[in-house]
């Protein structure tokens, strides 16, 4: 049988392991590209799985001053459908990462 002192010294190590491996969870998910897309792709944003913006990219024939407005909410739009990506990668990834902690599904980690 272990002493208090050893299974005290095995949480924290494994509680050591745990933080390092949602570090490098939550910095792969900046690396980790989604597009969001309206106006049937006249207007596209990348994000991070982090929710980033990377990249805006607005079709010519949106760049008239009578189409301001419309353009005002596609770019919204596109960023809100990037975002819903972005959530479901980043649960994706964390779940995975999960996983390799042997943790259960849903576990909710306070970091």
């Amino acid at each position: 049988m272990k002493s208090m002192e050893e299974m005290i010294q095995a949480a924290q190590q494994a509680a050591e392991t745990i933080q390092k491996q949602m570090t490098e969870t939550q910095a792969r998910l900046d690396s980790l590209e989604v597009e969001g897309v309206s106006g049937g792709g006249l207007v596209r944003i990348r994000c991070s799985a982090k929710g980033r913006v990377i990249g805006v990219a607005i079709d010519d024939s949106l760049l008239q001053l009578s189409e301001k407005p419309i353009l005002e909410d596609l770019v919204a739009a596109a960023y809100n459908d990037a975002r819903v990506k972005a959530d479901q990668v980043a649960g994706d990834e964390m779940a995975k990462a999960q996983q390799g902690m042997g943790l259960p599904p849903g576990f909710k980690l306070p970091f």
